[in-house]
Order: structure tokens, then C-alpha cells, then sequence
């Protein structure tokens, strides 16, 4: 398949989610050696889950599938570029290759504004609108300790 096809499959996903009711226009496909290795939808409503994204969906799926949490050879196709949560999972995930439809802008102009997000993230804890305070913070770097010393870590 090419290039064209997996975003088409991506797109599908999306009509095919939005209209059975499931989330948002948004569909995903990820993609190991020109096979589909993952699919997801937006089922952030259907679940009541906003972490339920469909490149989450789909990066589950893959690494469901594959049995492993990196697809270093992997490429995502999505429906529309990602949001923040989503642009980390495929940080996380070591996808290095990502191909999207529609942009930010457009998601924005259908009322899925992701901006307030992305401006957020760059800020230092104090000045987000979330309200973020350090509570126990040497009793929580016990846990660092062990892992610093931990022998048989699986590191990711």
C-alpha cells in the first residue's frame, strides 16, 4: 500500500468512528514495513476517557499487536496532526515518522482548539492555569533511588 492508501485508511477510521458515535473526526494508523500494524479511532466520548485520542487508540493497539512499547520502525498516520497528549505518546512510543491530514487550524476552526494547550506546555509550573505545587518531594525520590539502583530495569 502507499503513502496515500494509510492516510485513506486513517481518514476512514475517522468518518467511521464520528459517525457510529464513538468520539471526535479522528482516525489513526500505524504502520510497520507497508503492513497496518494498529488502528485507532477517537473514543474519547463512547468511554468517557480523554486520554482516548486516535493515535493513543492506535499506539496501543500496535504495541498490543507487536508486543513491545517502542515502534522505532514504525511511521503514524493520522487524520489530523496531532494534539499535545498525542505529538508525546509518539515521542514516547519512538515513532519517527508522521504523516497527518487535516491541520491544527482546522481542527481549531471545527471547535477542537488545541492552541491553549500548546502554549501551556512551555510554561514554567507556577504560570499555568493548571495549579501546580511540589508536595513530599523527599519522600517521592525514594522511589528514584530504587530505580537508580534497580539491576534488572527494563529501561524505556
Amino acid at each position: 500500500m502507499s503513502h496515500d492508501n494509510f492516510m485513506r485508511e486513517a481518514i476512514r477510521l475517522a468518518d467511521e468512528g464520528m459517525q457510529g458515535g464513538r468520539g471526535g473526526p479522528f482516525g489513526c494508523v500505524v504502520v510497520r514495513q507497508g503492513q497496518v500494524v494498529g488502528r485507532g479511532q477517537n473514543r474519547v466520548t463512547s468511554t468517557n476517557d480523554p486520554t482516548a485520542h486516535a493515535e493513543v487508540t492506535a499506539i496501543r493497539d500496535a504495541c498490543t499487536n507487536l508486543k513491545t512499547f517502542q515502534l522505532t520502525d514504525c511511521e503514524l498516520y493520522t487524520s489530523c496532526e496531532p494534539c499535545p497528549m498525542c505529538l508525546s505518546a509518539i515521542y514516547w512510543a519512538r515513532i519517527p515518522t508522521v504523516f497527518y491530514g487535516n491541520t491544527r487550524q482546522d481542527a481549531a476552526d471545527i471547535g477542537f482548539d488545541d492552541d491553549f494547550i500548546y502554549q501551556q506546555v512551555p510554561l514554567a509550573p507556577e504560570k499555568r492555569a493548571i495549579r501546580m505545587s511540589p508536595l513530599l518531594r523527599a519522600e517521592a525520590l525514594a522511589s528514584f533511588k530504587g530505580w537508580a539502583t534497580k539491576t534488572d530495569k527494563v529501561r524505556y
